[in-house]
């Protein structure tokens, strides 16, 4: 379809300004912004460093290739020509690779890339069109068979709220990194128009897609304009009752608006719709405090962890729909577990952390953080998954048509995300509520929390996730009461995750000593929290070190596609067998429950990564006894199409033991 040859060749400062702050309420904890947080890991760095310098350009370059960025070009009649690339959700990669930029500006000022930015946002400006409305596939051909009214009931078809809720997001974040308004004003002029065309006495749609509220409820803070909050309440009250003469195929779980959403009692549909809608609506009920949301969003939490996750934290079981499945149905060759599902996951615990202040939720986050999310993306930043099964043959395509990572999609929302999320990974290390300092994550990193009139200056020193050793210094404002509040991972306390569906077969001493200035100190344990309530002085020093013992992994029995079968994990990360290290069928492996296996630090493989060397049982034509080495999941595919298995065939015990 595109007939532009060159989707406009352009070229690729920092003034953080503060977002005005709304009136009324919040979440009783408030995460410590990760502009905040200065990372030195040695796992997350290089990263953080590979997504700023090679995704977020490689994704711009691809979305001049694909015509997502000529579409704005076309719609704001800078050149001539169709809209260039296939769906129409394609304006939403763009906002969030700008997200991804503007968060990478706010801590590495970059002035190539900020003069990129800026032509960007001179584009869009001219796409939009003089009411406000913002979607360059009806802009440029009105008559599309989706998009030939604004504002469609076909959810399938048009995703022109969901885009403009991902372009709020990268608007604020630009206006945060680089104080122009460019993009802001773009998209409050975009706001009130949905302001002045959606409510109760007005047009009464709800966005098929999800993503709409998230972004409304960043605009009412950025802004303090209480009008798009309430706009975003609307559309979450809106969901699932039913208009006169409507089409009927609106109505439906696969978008998750069968029913009102207090009447949805478990997680179903689509699952990036559904965890986004999740997401939109605990911002809203913790800002309105609405306890009947909150107490129906911890409901809808227990549905997704209790029965509807896979061990890597990876959500939405089924490839039809890309879609939650019935409970306990966790299929694993053909499992979809899709990316942007992953970082949704992470999103919304997140969010109910903030709101209950329970360890719980970050023991979700981060298992879906560092195995679900990061197995998305390749270790040099420019191929990716859609789908993360826990099973391949080697051979069977399953990622959009490969059997292996690819560069690019059609639909590409997933590479777009994963450069918008990586970058904000630091914000989820800490959080803070009155003299309270939460360390959720175990990332080096130099964090400054402000609390009041006074701040605190964290260091944090860790190899984790291939060690259990951390140290804390701190520096403390002179007289400054400070709680320390230290998460105890799950996989510490004996539960890989909260709830019964999976458990761990071997016990292990899960003793954590902590140390004050070298030497033992009590602690309260709270919340699944160590508090530990010292009258710090500068310099002061915490150290402790979670066991990092090899766990077998066994799934709820009613997980029917995991019986008889067990896993392999260490600390945070969900290991698994890949053909390139294992040079016989994965299908005839089968470890014991009393197995061994020997951590081994690799600095040469796949970057640097901490393998598990032991042995199997080898069935079938030439049965016995052989090496095995396990890498973790999220490594997997990096060494072109493999056989790649997670859950193995579970004996009593091995012979010869």
């Amino acid at each position: 379809m595109r007939n532009i040859l060159v989707c406009l060749p352009f070229v690729f400062s920092l003034v953080i300004t503060g977002c005005r702050k709304p009136s009324a309420g919040d979440y009783p904890i408030q995460p410590v912004p990760f502009t905040q947080v200065q990372v030195t890991d040695s796992f997350w760095l290089p990263k953080i460093e590979t997504n700023r310098t090679v995704t977020i350009p490689f994704a711009f370059r691809k979305s001049e290739e694909t015509g997502r960025i000529a579409n704005f070009a076309v719609a704001g009649k800078v050149i001539p020509g169709k809209f260039c690339s296939k769906y129409g959700y394609d304006d939403s990669d763009v906002y969030k690779i700008i997200e991804g930029a503007a968060y990478s500006l706010a801590t590495h000022p970059d002035p190539k890339l900020e003069a990129y930015l800026d032509s960007l946002a001179n584009l869009i400006a001219k796409a939009q069109e003089p009411d406000g409305y913002l979607y360059t596939m009806r802009t440029i051909n009105p008559d599309s068979s989706w998009a030939k009214n604004r504002w469609e009931r076909d959810p399938l078809g048009s995703h022109e709220l969901y885009n403009v809720g991902h372009f709020y997001e990268a608007a604020v974040a630009h206006y945060q990194a680089t104080g122009k308004r460019t993009l802001l004003d773009v998209a409050i002029k975009n706001a009130n128009l949905l302001v002045n065309t959606f409510g109760p006495d007005k047009l009464h749609i709800t966005p098929g897609h999800p993503e709409t509220e998230i972004g409304l409820v960043k605009l009412y803070r950025a802004t303090g304009n209480k009008k798009y909050l309430e706009l975003a309440r609307f559309f979450v009250d809106q969901r699932g009752k039913k208009d006169p003469g409507a089409n009927p195929k609106y109505y439906r779980e696969y978008i998750l608006t069968h029913k009102p959403l207090l009447e949805q009692d478990e997680a179903v549909g689509h699952a990036v719709r559904a965890l986004y809608l999740y997401s939109g609506a605990t911002d809203i009920a913790a800002i309105m405090n609405d306890k009947a949301y909150l107490k129906h969003m911890d409901r809808l939490w227990e549905d997704v962890v209790y029965r509807k996750i896979y061990i890597t934290g990876g959500v939405g079981a089924w490839p039809t729909w890309e879609a939650f499945g019935p409970a306990y149905a966790l299929p694993n060759d053909t499992a979809y577990a899709e990316t942007c599902a992953a970082i949704a996951n992470v999103l919304w615990n997140q969010r109910m952390f903030l709101l209950h202040g329970d360890s719980k939720y970050i023991d979700v986050l981060e298992r879906s953080l560092y195995n679900g999310v990061i197995s998305g993306y390749s270790l040099d930043g420019t191929k990716f998954f859609y789908p993360n099964p826990l099973e391949s043959d080697g051979k069977t395509p399953f990622n959009m048509g490969s059997c292996t990572r690819q560069e690019w999609f059609d639909c590409s929302c997933c590479p777009s995300n994963l450069a918008r999320f990586i970058p904000s990974v630091p914000g989820y290390i800490y959080a803070f509520r009155k003299d309270t300092v939460y360390v959720n994550l175990f990332i080096s990193s130099r964090a400054t929390i402000v609390m009041g009139n006074n701040a605190l200056v964290l260091e944090q020193e860790t190899r984790y996730p291939w060690d259990g050793k951390v140290k804390l210094t701190l520096h403390p404002a002179p007289g400054m009461k400070t709680i320390l509040a230290v998460r105890v991972p799950g996989w510490v306390q004996g539960k890989p995750l909260p709830g019964d569906l999976y458990s761990y077969l071997n016990s292990f001493d899960a003793n954590t000593q902590v140390l004050i200035n070298g030497q033992p100190a009590a602690t309260v344990f709270s919340n699944g929290y160590m508090l530990l309530n010292y009258p710090w002085k500068d310099g002061d020093v915490a150290e402790f070190e979670f066991p990092m013992a090899v766990r077998k992994v066994i799934a709820n029995p009613q997980v029917k596609d995991d019986s008889g079968k067990l896993a392999i994990e260490r600390g945070p990360i969900v290991y698994c067998a890949e053909g390139a290290d294992n040079p016989f069928s994965l299908e005839n492996v089968s470890i014991s429950e009393d197995a061994e296996f020997e951590p081994v630090w690799k600095p040469e493989l796949l970057k640097g990564i901490v393998v598990l060397k032991g042995s199997a049982v080898i069935t079938g034509r030439k049965p016995g006894i052989k090496d095995v080495q396990l890498i973790p999941y999220y490594a997997w595919s990096n060494r072109g199409c493999n056989p790649m298995k997670v859950w193995f065939m579970r004996t009593e015990s091995q012979p010869g033991q």
